[in-house]
């Protein structure tokens, strides 16, 4: 089974129809969207910009180790697919590829400043 196939019957899907109505929402100076999405290639035209958030290949297999039970990565499956994407890096958009081995604050703050948004 290809990898889309594979995480398509996973659930990792934006309804695009939601996304572009959030995109379109003006009455907020900036909205951001967190997470993957297997049709990004349905949405990434729709955004100013995207953000790649990185980790090492230790960092994700620690942050795997973590999940819980039912919490999607705790499965063996899983956690291979997510390292043979990350070692392939395949199915993973185009963006500005930040370092997201760093403490959340600081991810935050880069991205924020990157967009023009930080406070101050």
């Amino acid at each position: 089974m290809g990898v889309r196939n594979e995480l398509r019957r996973r659930g990792h899907l934006w309804h695009v129809d939601r996304v572009r109505a959030l995109v379109e929402d003006r009455s907020h100076d900036a909205t951001f969207f967190c997470g993957g999405s297997r049709n990004h290639a349905a949405l990434v035209d729709l955004f100013d910009g995207l953000f790649v958030l990185h980790v090492d290949l230790g960092t994700l297999e620690e942050r795997l180790a973590s999940c819980t039970d039912g919490e999607w990565g705790s499965q063996p499956a899983e956690r291979d697919l997510v390292v043979r994407l990350h070692r392939t890096g395949e199915d993973v958009p185009d963006g500005v590829v930040v370092d997201a081995t760093r403490p959340l604050s600081e991810v935050v703050d880069e991205i924020l400043r990157r967009t023009g948004a930080a406070p101050g």
